[in-house]
């Protein structure tokens, strides 16, 4: 039986991602969109705003068990839906859509 894409990351996942996310200053590195950072107050953005504005962790060759640095790149949530709408990876495009 497959595994669930969520069990296929490392349980230090969290702290993968926003070393990632520092390294580029919150900025995708496709676009170059500005993107949140932890402490930005988003309380009067609307909700889909935020989510156009999350920066994400995106494996470059689509497989979540291989988190060596130059396999990880930061993209606003845009970028990385076109990367999975493209090819077909771990993420469903339904899981990265805009709301």
């Amino acid at each position: 039986m497959p595994r669930k894409p969520s069990e296929r990351y490392p349980l230090n996942w969290s702290d993968i991602a926003l070393d990632i996310k520092q390294s580029v200053n919150w900025r995708c590195s496709k676009c170059g969109l500005q993107c949140i950072r932890p402490d930005d107050d988003t309380s009067k953005l609307e909700r889909s705003l935020r989510m156009a504005l999350t920066l994400t962790v995106h494996h470059r060759n689509f497989l979540p068990e291989d988190n060596r640095r130059e396999n990880l790149c930061a993209l606003c949530t845009a970028c990385h839906l076109s990367f999975h709408t493209r090819r077909r990876g771990n993420v469903s495009p339904g899981q990265l859509s805009l709301f």
